[in-house]
């Protein structure tokens, strides 16, 4: 994502800075100690693969196609060898009397890959980067001392925090993005909808003021241009997804009202995930379509959405002649899977219950109940 890509920028480039800021020190330290090493060729040529490596870490992370994981993984190998290399080039005294100790070869250059796990993958990455450098250089020093504590706990609490921040970074890029898509989708649905307004909408107002005066075949078109008019009405007040992939299922229930569905929806807004919306929306277009299909002409259907904090309870009755249960039987061997698989089938795909009133003479009930929170997961 370029967002994501731009918002990481700043910290990458920071790693490449203090990359390169900590291998001059290196340099310098090694400089300063070799008159003591005993493998002084070796320290010199640790000092030369110090300063490669930085220039190839530099370049690496300095472009989006190579910051990748293996990238960090083998600055964190390079930079491991060369810590080792410190007990084949200082001498005992060096490396493990308190008095005369130096540093090792990498000195704090060892933190660059601790710092670049942590803005690649996260706090537990940078954590374990520093735990693992601290570690190794514990055990070339022979000792656990207060230094290497201090040394130890700057080099986890480095990466944690890192680590931290960069999360945090992508996660508020993430949600500025997602902002930026609503407020255009926004933007674009108040476009159509004013354009819609003054041509379409004025239309099927007019069709149906004008063919309600009449009878017949006049009357039903009217009646259908009411229908059209409203649910356009009703489309473009309605609130685009949250950023947050949530929707608004009264708002989505609200388009379905028409002169033979009544709907009541709750006050405040009533947030589920977008593909639950959809499918509960399938759920009660399918009962709607039962009641249409056989209900007859003066058949009405209401459709009612309750939150209930931790459930939400969508109930869809109509006033026609009621389901026969042997007719239910008959449609699923029949394969017709109108309530076995459009609804039930898919109230159970979300993990929720669904409960069927009905009989002979006093029309069907659906009651749908959802839970928001799913077992094994937070909704």
């Amino acid at each position: 994502m370029p967002a994501a890509t731009d918002i990481m920028t700043p910290l990458w480039r920071g790693v490449v800075v203090l990359r390169i800021i900590t291998a001059v020190f290196a340099v310098g330290a090694i400089i300063v100690h070799h008159g003591g090493f005993d493998r002084p060729d070796l320290g010199w040529a640790a000092l030369a693969a110090i300063v490669i490596w930085t220039v190839l870490t530099c370049l690496a992370y300095s472009d989006d196609r190579t910051r990748c994981s293996h990238v960090i993984v083998a600055d964190l190998l390079v930079t491991l060898a060369l810590t080792a290399c410190s007990a084949f080039v200082l001498s005992p005294q060096q490396l493990t009397e308190v008095a005369q100790r130096a540093p090792l070869l990498p000195t704090i250059w060892a933190c660059g890959p601790v710092v670049a796990a942590g803005v690649h993958a996260g706090r537990l990455a940078g954590a374990l980067f520093g735990a693992i450098t601290a570690a190794l250089e514990i055990w070339l020093r022979g000792a656990f001392t207060t230094d290497l504590a201090c040394d130890a706990l700057l080099l986890i609490g480095t990466g944690f925090v890192l680590g931290m921040a960069a999360t945090a970074a992508r996660q508020a890029t993430e949600q500025l993005r997602r902002a930026a898509r609503v407020e255009a989708a926004t933007a674009e649905r108040e476009r159509l909808a004013r354009s819609i307004h003054d041509s379409v909408v004025q239309v099927l107002a007019r069709v149906r003021s004008r063919g309600g005066q009449l009878d017949g075949e006049a009357a039903e078109l009217a009646r259908l241009a009411g229908e059209q008019e409203f649910a356009l009405r009703s489309l473009f007040s309605a609130q685009p997804p949250g950023a947050a992939g949530e929707q608004d299922l009264a708002d989505a229930i609200q388009l379905l009202a028409s002169p033979r569905v009544e709907v009541s929806i709750p006050a405040t807004p009533v947030l589920l995930p977008a593909s639950d919306v959809d499918e509960l929306i399938a759920v009660v277009r399918e009962a709607l379509s039962n009641t249409a299909r056989h209900g007859g002409p003066g058949a009405k259907s209401w459709v009612l959405v309750e939150d209930l904090d931790t459930e939400v309870m969508l109930t869809v009755r109509d006033n026609g002649p009621g389901i026969n249960t042997e007719q239910l039987v008959d449609a699923a061997s029949g394969g017709r899977m109108g309530v076995s698989r459009s609804i039930r089938g898919r109230v159970a795909d979300l993990g929720g219950t669904v409960t069927l009133d009905t009989g002979p003479g006093r029309g069907t009930q659906w009651e749908v109940r959802l839970g928001r929170v799913r077992q094994g997961a937070l909704r």
